[in-house]
């Protein structure tokens, strides 16, 4: 018989239900990603803004994600848009959320600006853009299961992914549930 708390099987059941209650994004997420067999979700998230939603977030590794190291291990992120909005200005928008993690020289700012605009077509409601984070080997896209642009740097890669996963994110609510922190 398990000696856990109460309160630790009460975080546990909780966490396993809102898994269960993702499964439809999560199936979704995953279809037509090779890259992500045998991945598992791990968090997920909604963002909202001035409470229009603007996509389901689901984090996905191979292994559990430990907060404090996230930028040193592999993972995904699968964005399913609720809304349609531009390739630009999600990339503009991506830019100033790095800068969240301190000063991007402009060198990189502008090469990384020009990808993202490539890479980040204008979506539509039900568009699912993933992201892979390597540690060592950069970021790739995909747009519906279909890769989109060059592989980013790593450098970009631990900024991007910053975005939602480091402490400096504009949105430690949707931190905490991607990362599935209590």
């Amino acid at each position: 018989m398990s000696s856990s708390s109460p309160c630790a099987n009460r975080l546990e059941r909780r966490r396993v239900l809102s898994l269960l209650a993702a499964l439809p994004a999560v199936a979704r997420a995953q279809e037509g990603l090779p890259e992500l067999t045998g991945w598992a979700a791990r968090g997920q998230g909604r963002l909202r803004f001035v409470g229009l939603s603007v996509y389901d977030i689901v984090l996905w590794s191979p292994e559990p994600v430990q907060a404090a190291r996230w930028s040193e291990q592999p993972l995904a992120l699968a964005l399913t848009y609720a809304r349609s909005l531009k390739g630009r200005l999600i990339a503009e928008r991506s830019i100033k959320e790095m800068e969240r993690q301190g000063p991007l020289e402009t060198r990189h700012a502008e090469r990384w600006l020009a990808g993202m605009t490539t890479a980040f077509p204008d979506v539509n409601e039900g568009d699912r853009l993933t992201g892979r984070h390597d540690p060592q080997e950069g970021a790739r896209f995909w747009l519906n299961g279909k890769p989109r642009g060059e592989a980013f740097d790593a450098d970009f890669s631990r900024r991007f992914f910053g975005i939602w996963l480091s402490p400096q994110t504009s949105e430690p609510g949707l931190r905490k549930k991607l990362l599935a922190l209590p």
